[in-house]
């Protein structure tokens, strides 16, 4: 190689180092595109967020346990006082003083009180919310696994969806360009005046021309906005370079399992029936709860006071209290009740109404999941079945077409008939292409309403 060939070389790799996305496009299977989707999508981390906000309440629900500390503390003025208890101030004597009769200004006063104390018993206030808090956990954990069907369920039909779009255009441009041919022979014959050809005929096919040519744009749009949706949903940015591994649209496996088993998976393994639970529990723990906000909080601890005046002379009277100096420290044990009958019986009502509603929709779900299940299932099947007898049709018009193609050639096919085989060709080719799609997503579907992650 040349020295300035080397340089060529050289400033290229540099480029693809420093420019990433001047590299070649990034090819990716269903399966990666999946993956890359679950890791990318902001939904499910928002999702997963909620999840450690639950974990959160659990943790301070479990804090009440512990130990709490009430304490106020502050600054203030207070009535200065010099002597002592008796009048004018004397240390001794038979008439008490009083302080309208001997005004010695202000002093500063500080003040603090405080309590320390854990609950001993709580007549299962504390169990009952921290079982409602891990049922609430739950809960969010199967909006993340929701979520993540959701996602799974989007790139499938992003996928698929592409590929629909780009077999039906490459298929109706193939056929354009077929038309084409036979559009210009026809054309070619009728200047020429041979006769093998009538006016009708020519616009026959030109006719044929523009229906292929307005499906073609619309296959075009549907196969960018696919493109686009993957993209977005792989993380890799609306403007990368991206391909995708499949060479064509093919229909996947038919679901092995019978649709009883599907059925009976989706009620155990749907991430909706397992919320159900969860709610359930956390509801019938918050019922217990509500009622316990009834009872008392039995506690023990420590509780204390102090107090001082600067400008306030201390009586050292174990029968006389000044509020303004002293203080004191105590272990205590006692008992806490703080509740309106009347509003805690209705917060009781309300939670038996929420546990109650609950409990109905369950009712439906056991009832309405299945039948899901099956409509899938019923469409799976349907669509199954007619992409293989479409696929039989599609062969048969397409021998149809290139028999016509050949006899018009010859001079021995009609235009209008030519273009007939090409628009039943048209039809049922791209009618297969798309029955392979919804049947694709029939079974995508049913993976997701049975719980299945990817």
């Amino acid at each position: 190689m040349k020295p300035h060939n080397n340089k060529i070389a050289l400033a290229l790799i540099a480029a693809g180092m420093l420019f990433p996305g001047l590299s070649a496009a990034q090819t990716i299977n269903l399966q990666q595109a999946v993956e890359m989707s679950l890791s990318a999508d902001p939904r499910i981390k928002e999702r997963e967020q909620l999840v450690e906000a639950a974990r959160g309440l659990l943790a301070e629900v479990k804090g009440n346990e512990g130990w709490r500390i009430s304490a106020n503390a502050f600054i203030g003025l207070a009535p200065a006082v010099d002597g002592g208890f008796y009048k004018g101030g004397a240390y001794s004597g038979t008439t008490p003083r009083r302080d309208g009769d001997d005004w010695n200004g202000l002093s500063d006063w500080t003040h603090v009180e405080f309590a320390l104390i854990k609950p001993l018993y709580t007549f299962g206030k504390i169990e009952a919310y921290g079982k409602a808090a891990e049922g609430n956990i739950e809960v969010k954990r199967g909006d993340v696994r929701q979520t993540r069907a959701e996602t799974v369920f989007d790139t499938k039909r992003a996928y698929y969806g592409y590929l629909t779009a780009r077999d039906i255009r490459l298929f109706l441009e193939d056929m354009q360009g077929r038309l084409e041919s036979s559009i210009a022979r026809a054309d070619r014959a009728l200047k020429e005046e041979t006769g093998e050809v009538t006016q009708a005929e020519l616009f026959s096919l030109q006719t044929a021309k523009g229906v292929i040519g307005k499906y073609v744009h619309q296959a075009r749009a549907v196969e960018k906005i696919s493109l686009d949706g993957l993209r977005v949903l792989t993380g890799v940015g609306l403007n990368a370079p991206l391909t995708v591994a499949d060479d064509k649209l093919e229909p996947v496996p038919f679901p092995t399992a019978e649709l009883a088993d599907l059925q009976g998976r989706a009620l155990t393994e749907r991430p909706e029936m397992q919320q159900l639970e969860a709610g359930l529990k956390a509801r019938r723990a918050l019922v217990a709860a509500k009622k316990a906000d009834g009872m008392p909080d039995v506690y023990a601890g420590v509780a204390g006071t102090y107090s001082y005046a600067s400008r306030r002379d201390q009586l050292d009277n174990p029968h006389v209290y000044d509020p303004f100096n002293g203080g004191g420290l105590t272990p205590v044990v006692g008992i806490k009740w703080d509740t309106v009958f009347g509003v805690a019986s209705a917060r009781v009502s309300q939670a038996q109404a929420e546990l109650e509603a609950l409990n109905q929709k369950k009712q439906f779900a056991l009832m309405g999941i299945p039948f899901e299940v099956g409509e899938a299932y019923a469409n799976a099947r349907a669509n199954y079945d007619s992409q293989k007898d479409l696929a039989e049709g599609a062969a048969s018009a397409r021998r149809w077409v290139i028999a016509s193609m050949a006899d018009f050639a010859a001079g021995l096919e009609k235009g209008d008939k030519l273009a007939e085989a090409i628009k039943s060709y048209v039809l049922a080719q791209t009618e297969y292409l798309r029955t392979v799609n919804d049947y694709n997503m029939n079974v995508a579907q049913i993976s997701k309403l049975t719980g299945e992650q990817k």
